[in-house]
């Protein structure tokens, strides 16, 4: 699969719920991008192959969703050179902050970059800024969607204050 921008892998299939929302902005973007099931503890061959194989497959950012120890996120980021950007899952007890806490206390040296937990959303909207440092014309439909939401909201306001009259 030449020419991919944006690699998705999630530990488990019951992630994928949550991960859809990635999925879904990337294909509005137009961005190209994979979604893999490869896990950090059930299957660690896998996931280090992915990594060490996504710079020659065409990925320029990985997306990696894990919940509880959120190993996954680190594990990718170690095997390469790419960003990662980490997704914590909310399937805890502890509602998603370990996940969270997994991700950005990564060590000195292995970057990863963190959303909110169940953040599929900005996570895939920090890979498309991140694409369009070197694209135009990705950046120009960056702003169309900042825009839009500012108008969004200028909307919900003015009915606001329609209702006070």
């Amino acid at each position: 699969m030449e020419g991919l921008d944006v690699g998705i892998v999630v530990g488990s299939d019951s992630d994928l719920p949550v991960m859809e929302e990635a999925t879904r902005i990337l294909h509005d973007f137009g961005v190209p991008h994979e979604l893999k099931i490869a896990s950090a503890h059930r299957s660690p061959d896998l996931a280090v192959r992915y990594a060490q194989t996504a710079e020659e497959r065409g990925i320029a950012v990985i997306i990696a969703a894990a919940g509880m120890a959120a190993h996954l996120p680190g594990v990718l980021a170690a095997y390469t050179c790419l960003p990662v950007i980490g997704v914590p899952l909310q399937g805890s007890v502890l509602q998603g902050m370990d996940a969270l806490f997994s991700i950005v206390q990564m060590p000195p040296g292995v970057p990863v970059a963190s959303v909110a937990v169940n953040g599929a959303r900005n996570a895939a909207l920090l890979a498309v800024q991140m694409l369009g440092i070197k694209d135009p014309d990705l950046r120009k439909k960056l702003r169309a969607y900042k825009d839009a939401l500012a108008i969004g909201v200028l909307r919900k306001s003015e009915k606001l204050n329609s209702y006070r009259g």
